[in-house]
């Protein structure tokens, strides 16, 4: 125990020879130096594993290497927290690259807070220019939440994973699902660890340097992979329906699955040219509806509740009266037209 990391920092590698060295670099450099680097090559047919190996040579008491066959990123994470050593654990994808005080700023925050989950700021950058499209979870008007009184807050927290740090048991003891998901597979990951957390802790700086390529600013699905996302949900529903906490939970879990189910799982599908939206849109409502039950009728969406907690999850509460005037569909033009036209994109 007295050898014990303070952070575990799990990156999955797959075709990122480029970017790789730029991401190790930043890790092996931060100012916590009670780090370990868990690298998880993942079959990658390219040099990733040379690069990790080089690395390893170098940095032998920071850098620990999975060399495995190609499974996916959510089986990735899996392994790589099964061996992780750290009081907490946090993520890095391959392409991106942190702040040099990252692991030190997050670390501190649970610290002093007793939090089981620390959240940092990001930026958004176009891989190939270096633009800054965005700076975000820099702003939140929450500093800290509990879960015990306030758990809707984590509708404000984006849905991506490596811009926070858990409580280490928060992932060992995390609900394994039988079919996981291809596609909204980290909102999936945090509702798994969001369950059983108590209190988060937010940074108002930017850590984390997102990179965004520049021909994937939209995410196209094709429909096919709407079917297996469906039954990973209703897994995650199964978890949260024999929670301890699923009194408190579920309603949370709605709203959740009307924000990345109903908005932006239909939105990514609006970019297929082949997918009939307006009957997938119904698709979606009725299995919103199966397995969701309170997600048209949120306590935390209606206007008595905004108004007295200063309209939080106000984009949120826009997009279900959008939805009551049956106007998505027409929503979803308008908002394609932004990204496209004029490069603006709201993050909801």
């Amino acid at each position: 125990m007295i050898n014990r990391k303070k952070i575990s920092v799990i990156v999955p590698c797959y075709k990122v020879e480029k970017y790789l060295p730029r991401c190790l670099d930043s890790l092996v450099n931060q100012t916590l130096e009670e780090i370990e680097i868990i690298c998880i090559n993942d079959g990658s047919p390219d040099n990733c594993l040379s690069i990790l190996k080089q690395y390893k040579e170098k940095y032998p008491d920071k850098i620990v290497i999975i060399d495995k066959k190609n499974e996916g990123v959510w089986c990735g994470r899996k392994d790589g927290i099964k061996i992780a050593t750290g009081e907490y654990i946090g993520f890095v994808d391959s392409d991106d690259y942190v702040s040099l005080e990252w692991a030190k700023k997050l670390y501190d925050a649970a610290e002093s807070q007793n939090a089981d989950i620390s959240v940092c700021g990001f930026d958004r950058i176009d891989m190939d220019s270096g633009k800054l499209y965005s700076r975000e979870m820099c702003k939140s008007s929450k500093t800290i939440i509990d879960m015990n009184k306030n758990p809707e807050d984590i509708l404000m927290i984006n849905g991506a994973p490596w811009n926070k740090i858990y409580k280490a048991f928060l992932l060992k003891e995390m609900e394994e699902l039988e079919n996981p998901p291809k596609i909204l597979d980290d909102m999936m990951f945090l509702l798994l660890i969001y369950i059983n957390a108590k209190k988060i802790v937010f940074i108002p700086d930017s850590l984390v340097y997102y990179m965004v390529r520049a021909d994937s600013i939209i995410n196209t699905i094709k429909e096919e992979k709407v079917d297996s996302t469906y039954q990973a949900m209703i897994e995650v529903r199964e978890v949260y329906e024999k929670s301890k906490n699923r009194v408190k939970m579920l309603p949370v879990l709605d709203g959740m699955a009307f924000l990345h189910l109903g908005i932006s799982l239909m939105f990514r599908l609006s970019n297929d040219p082949e997918c009939n939206l307006k009957k997938s849109i119904v698709k979606n409502n009725k299995f919103l509806d199966d397995y969701f039950p309170t997600w048209r009728n949120l306590k935390y969406l209606k206007l008595n509740y905004m108004l007295k907690f200063g309209f939080k999850n106000f984009k949120l509460w826009i997009m279900k009266i959008i939805y009551k005037l049956h106007m998505f569909r027409c929503f979803l033009k308008v908002y394609n037209f932004m990204i496209n036209k004029l490069k603006i994109d709201i993050k909801w």
